[in-house]
This record gives structure tokens, sequence and C-alpha cells, in this order.
């Protein structure tokens, strides 16, 4: 979590296995400009060529090899809309780690072609909240409709932990070392961008805890504070969930059932569960502390999106280029297509980078429903969020 390095080497079993799909591609994405009719140059990093179909994979592989080394036998996790949950189950098949995944129950429901690959790999798979742990049973106590969140599984997963001494807990996003192990994104993105002979003007991420958002963005703030080389960067999230626009800085769990240290983070606070939209990976109530440390400081800028915009997005994205991206991804792109039509709008031709995190292939009932015009722009319950908010912990001289 904490160094005085610049600069971490990968671990040579880690870069071995990293090899199967890394270096990741970068892709002009030339039919999306002529689509949209921009003077914008669009650029995309695909790391949705991993086996597991998203970024996840370059902290899962990691975290797996370090808990190895350790002699550690199972690990216990949480996964939003699933892509973390199959990417610790891949590691962990590669490192013969058992490993048990508390899949937030509305994503459980929407995907589960995302629990059978988890299963594939090896791992058990159990719809969050759950009667199995002291967290998920108080849960269904108060609430036995709750759509689950991801502060609720990671509480499931930390009590797993806590309660067996042959199993650790291994967290997808938020923390340091998670977002140190995504910068390999941005790394290469770099290198390439340079061997493309272009440079972006602006970076673009989707945010939920902020992990692939600090994988493209955090090498090019590096370079933005070193080099002087500016760069506006731009993090995207779900209006239904909206952590960095809305939500106070401040110390907070990371979990619902307070079993995680505090940190201080932009929060909805831990209480909050957000609404049952499609981009289940999104649907935490905090930000990684580093990404809302960048964020006080004025390094990024955030905005918001209904989920029905980023759809629209997401379609046309997939005509123009041919991948269908994940729900999530879908933000991204609707941030990287609105700045595209902006530079038509003033005449300007920007340099634009944003980070293709996952593809959509296991989150078709999502287009479907948004094909029918079933999808809901939800929003938060404002009364909700005031209440969660002022159940913060008080820490003293915060």
């Amino acid at each position: 979590e904490v160094s005085g390095e610049r600069h971490i080497e990968i671990p040579e079993p880690v870069r071995d296995i990293y090899r199967l799909w890394r270096p990741t591609p970068l892709h002009r994405a030339h039919r999306l400009e002529k689509a949209l009719g921009t003077t914008a140059r669009v650029f995309y990093k695909n790391e949705s060529v991993s086996p597991a179909g998203s970024h996840k994979p370059n902290t899962a592989v990691a975290q797996a090899f370090y808990n190895k080394q350790e002699g550690v036998a199972k690990l216990s996790t949480e996964t939003g809309a699933g892509q973390w949950g199959s990417s610790l189950a891949f590691a962990g098949a590669l490192f013969g780690l058992e490993v048990k995944v508390y899949m937030v129950k509305v994503s459980y429901n929407q995907k589960p072609y995302r629990r059978a690959l988890m299963e594939t790999y090896g791992a058990k798979c159990v719809a969050s909240p759950s009667d199995e742990t002291e967290s998920g049973k108080a849960i269904l106590k108060a609430h036995p409709d709750s759509p689950g969140s991801l502060g609720i599984a990671i509480s499931e997963a930390v009590e797993v932990a806590a309660k067996n001494p042959d199993t650790k807990y291994a967290l997808g996003s938020v923390l340091n070392h998670v977002l140190m192990h995504q910068t390999v994104i941005g790394l290469e993105a770099i290198e390439q961008m340079e061997g493309a002979g272009a440079y972006p003007d602006i970076v673009i991420g989707c945010a939920g805890g902020g992990s692939n958002f600090a994988g493209i963005a955090f090498p090019f703030i590096g370079k933005k504070l070193r080099d002087k080389r500016d760069v506006r960067v731009i993090a995207v999230e779900p209006a239904a969930c909206p952590s960095l626009t809305r939500g106070k800085y401040a110390f907070d769990f990371g979990d619902t059932g307070h079993l995680t240290p505090l940190v201080k983070m932009h929060t909805l606070g831990s209480e909050f569960i957000p609404p049952g939209f499609h981009a289940g990976g999104l649907r935490y109530h905090g930000m990684a502390p580093l990404v809302s440390h960048c964020k006080e400081l004025g390094l990024i800028e955030a905005r918001a999106y209904h989920q029905n915009p980023c759809f629209e997005a997401g379609v046309l994205f997939a005509r123009a280029e041919g991948v269908v991206p994940a729900p999530e991804t879908t933000h991204a792109i609707r941030a990287a297509i609105d700045e595209a039509l902006k530079a038509r709008e003033e005449g300007k031709s920007p340099t634009i980078l944003f980070n293709l995190s996952g593809h959509g292939h296991f989150d078709m009932q999502a287009y479907t429903d948004y094909f029918a015009g079933k999808l809901v722009d939800q929003d938060y319950d404002p009364k909700a969020l005031e209440s969660s908010l002022s159940n913060l912990p008080k820490v003293a001289a915060e």
C-alpha cells in the first residue's frame, strides 16, 4: 500500500502470465470518428482482450502470485458485475488457490454467464447478501429484498477471511496496490501513443472504485506533473451512484458491515445502497483514496451519466468499431463521444484516449433491455443519501 519507490518491479512469474494478452492493443477509432463527423482523433486502449474479458486480471494475477508466495491456500472476495470475480477465479486456477466469490445479488441474477465463467475457472460463487455470514444475515433481516451492493459483498468476503486462518481477502479495486497493478495500462498506452506519433489531450475512464480509471490515467497524470505534458483527465461515473460528483470527501468504511479500516475518500456513505442499474461494477459507495485525492487537487474532472445515454454510446461504438463494450465501459465511451462532438462544434482537433475496460459479451441482457426500452434512468434517493452521509464515522481533527 505504501512505498518510497517510484516504480515497483513486476515479478517475472506475473510478467510471464501477462504475456498471454499483454501488451493490449491501442486502436484509433477511425470508423467512430467518421460516424460522428468529428475533427477529433479518438483512440482506445482495449483491455477486453484478457482471458476474463476486462482489465481486472492485471491485479488478480499479481495478488494471486503474492498470496501463493506467502503460503495462502484460499482467497475470498466480492464482485459486482462479475469482472473481478472471474479474473480472480482465473488467477486462482493458475496458482492453485481456492477462490470464493460473493457476487452482488442483482448482478448474480442479471449475469448468469459471469457466474458460470467463475465456476469454469474453479471458483465458488454465492449471491450477496447471503445467509452464510453474519454480515449477510443482518442485511437480509433488515432488508429481505436487498439487491445487494459491493459494500455488502465486501463485508461478507472480509468476514470469511477474518474467521478462517487459511483464507485471505483479495480486493479488486480502491486500494493503492490495486491501482498500482493497473497502471500497466497507462504505461503501455504512453509508449503506444508516442509510437503512433500522438499524445492525448484528453484521457477518459469510467470510475466505480477507481482501478481501471487510475490504470489509464495515473501514468499520464505523472507525466503532467513531472514533464509538464498538459492533459485533461475525466472520470465518468453513473448518475445513480455518483461518489465523485455528489459524495463527501471524508473518512468512511470501505464496506457496509464496517469490518474494513477507515479510509479518506469521496463517499456516499457506507450505508448507501445504489439502485440496481446494469453497470454493476460501478455500484460502489466510495472512490479510491488516491483518485479522490487527485479530485481534491484539481488534477481530474468528474462527470456522471444515466445508463440510457451510455448504452446509446455503446451501441454506436459497437456498430462502428465492432467491439461490444461492457455497461461500465459505455460510460467512458459516452464521455469520449461527447468530447468528440464538442470538438466538432468548436472546430478543434483534440486527441482523445479512453480505456475500453471490458467487453459486454456476458451483458447482453442489458442490451436486450435497452433495445426493448426497458432500461430506466434511475437516480439515487436524496433522502437515503442524506441519511447515509449523516452516519459517517466521527473522526477527530478530520
